[in-house]
């Protein structure tokens, strides 16, 4: 890809036209991660949190979030998702929780912007319902690991 497609001739921000495009199987998975401190992490381990299931929490609020993903970013296409899984991995030798969001469609488009609009309200909100015993976590790597479906087929991430 040599261009940034949501700008046109003149240089004006403007969204692409999809109309054309063939409807193909779409999917994306992205992952991120937030560091906490370890008695931050036990905290959320041990599910005595005063604010309930941290994790389960989390997860409901990714997957609402790739359904909003076109509300919160300019020029993004609404988009009907025909899956959305989030999986929250608490890393205790790492001091963290990995997040990981799969997220898939059968449309015009792809669906990047869902998986990692996902992994980063989900990560937010282990932040917010935290904050009160650790204002030092710290969200990171937030990545796309890989795409599959439409004009330029499939990729992922080389490590």
């Amino acid at each position: 890809m040599t261009e940034l497609t949501h700008f046109n001739a003149q240089g004006a921000a403007h969204m692409v036209d999809v109309g054309d495009k063939p409807s193909t199987q779409r999917s994306a998975v992205a992952e991120g991660y937030i560091e906490m401190r370890p008695e931050t992490l036990a905290l959320i381990l041990s599910g005595s949190h005063k604010k309930g299931d941290v994790l389960g929490i989390a997860r409901i609020a990714g997957i609402m979030a790739s359904k909003k993903t076109a509300d919160l970013i300019p020029l993004c296409h609404p988009i009907a998702l025909t899956h959305a899984s989030l999986d929250l991995e608490p890393q205790p030798e790492h001091q963290r929780v990995r997040c990981v969001a799969t997220v898939k469609t059968a449309g015009q488009t792809g669906v990047e912007m869902e998986a990692l609009t996902a992994v980063q309200v989900a990560l937010l909100t282990i932040y917010d319902m935290c904050k009160a015993v650790d204002r030092g976590m710290t969200m990171q790597a937030i990545r796309l690991l890989e795409k599959a479906g439409g004009k330029s087929g499939e990729w992922r991430r080389e490590e």
